[in-house]
């Protein structure tokens, strides 16, 4: 990723070199790992904070990234919410953000041609697709290891996916998302994902956050399995009586 735009390349070993290849790790922590404060990317990457914000201030002058107060799901402790940094629309190009204006095109053809359904129908049919390829190696997985394999196989088509434990369950998050631009116009291609995601995992899944809803990254919640009742259904029947 060139994250600035200069005349001439600058000789290796430099400081203007060694400068860019550290702005872009910076720019790169931020795309792998969601939005992030600049402690968390001077602790991540090894750096000063003050070498993290000098590279943060350059990515933000050229647009590449943008901050915002933190998003808190559940409540909210004291104190004013963490500034944290997120990739811009150009700064996800700069990473060869693989959409294309011809998709877009085309489903705004497909829904004038036969309605939102018609769109429905497309984004379920591609998201099967994608499904039958993650099913074998979900399938292979411990039950306790699905969505991480899921993860890994996300990952593999440039989704930059990890998963973390959550209470009684799991999230998994999506840091890039290839096609955000075509979904940001079009949120069936979301919602034909998340029930992909069900299907493979044999749960409930809950979306709660899309990149191309301006989330920093896309976060779907994975409910743990229910926990098994130590009563039996003897005496289960005898205490409903």
């Amino acid at each position: 990723m060139k994250t600035s735009a200069t005349s001439g390349a600058a000789p290796a070993g430099t400081g203007s070199a060694r400068d860019e290849s550290t702005r872009d790790r910076v720019a790169r922590s931020i795309l792998t790992n969601g939005p992030s404060s600049a402690a968390v990317l001077a602790e991540r990457l090894e750096l000063t904070p003050a070498a993290v914000r000098r590279h943060l201030d350059h990515l933000l002058e050229e647009g590449l990234v943008e901050s915002r107060e933190e998003r808190v799901y559940g409540p909210r402790g004291r104190g004013r919410p963490a500034k944290v940094f997120v990739l811009t629309d150009s700064g996800r190009h700069a990473f060869h953000q693989a959409y294309d204006d011809l998709a877009a095109t085309a489903l705004h053809f497909i829904a004038e041609a036969g309605g939102d359904e018609a769109v429905a129908e497309f984004a379920r049919r591609r998201a099967v697709e994608v499904g039958q390829r993650y099913r074998e190696l979900v399938d292979a997985a411990p039950e306790s290891d699905k969505a991480e394999a899921l993860a890994q196989a996300l990952t593999a088509d440039g989704y930059a996916a990890s998963t973390a434990e959550r209470g009684h369950g799991a999230q998994l998050c999506q840091h890039h998302c290839p096609v955000a631009h075509v979904a940001e116009q079009f949120p069936q291609l979301c919602e034909a994902e998340t029930e992909v995601f069900a299907t493979l995992l044999g749960r409930h899944v809950q979306r709660l956050a899309t990149i191309a809803h301006g989330d920093g990254v896309c976060t779907t919640h994975i409910p743990g399995p229910a926990p098994v009742s130590s009563v039996s259904d003897g005496e289960s029947a005898r205490t409903a009586r």
